[in-house]
């Protein structure tokens, strides 16, 4: 089975993307997404955010849409390749972040954040493109019909 939003973490105060690899009694062992496959323990002292569990602020009644929906539409219309990096101008962000999505709250979603999200989006296509094709929802079993 391939990789899944929840294995996949980010690091603060390290750059990129990381594979959750195990618990251990004082943290969690990870390995950094691309090349080096660097190891680290991340301990209680690191602040780890799963990407599963990240939401972008929005305007609409949910209030918020997870990180892997925006991926989607983002992989959906750009198919990997959306031009962008982290040192892209803060206007060509914000466009570009207004067109994937459309009601994102401009006031808690910082240019920083979407920096952030362009260079994860980036990661993710060249290590684990699997991750950015929606999978298809399950069909429900049919009643079966009486004769």
């Amino acid at each position: 089975m391939g990789l899944e939003f929840k294995d996949i973490a980010a690091v603060s105060g390290k750059g990129g993307l990381f594979k959750i690899l195990k618990p251990t009694k004082s943290g969690v062992i990870l390995e950094s997404l691309d090349d080096k496959k660097a190891r680290l323990v991340a301990t209680v002292h690191n602040k780890i955010s799963v990407l599963e569990e990240i939401s972008i602020y929005t305007h609409t009644a949910e209030g918020t849409t997870p990180l892997k929906e925006v991926f989607y539409t983002i992989h959906k219309e750009f198919d990997g390749d959306t031009g962008l990096d982290k040192n892209s101008d803060t206007e060509e962000l914000k466009s570009f972040f207004g067109h994937v999505l459309k009601d994102y709250d401009e006031d808690r979603v910082y240019v920083s954040d979407i920096k952030k999200m362009v260079t994860w989006y980036n990661v993710l296509v060249k290590e684990a493109p699997e991750l950015l094709k929606k999978p298809a929802k399950k069909k429900k079993d049919a009643p079966a019909k009486k004769s």
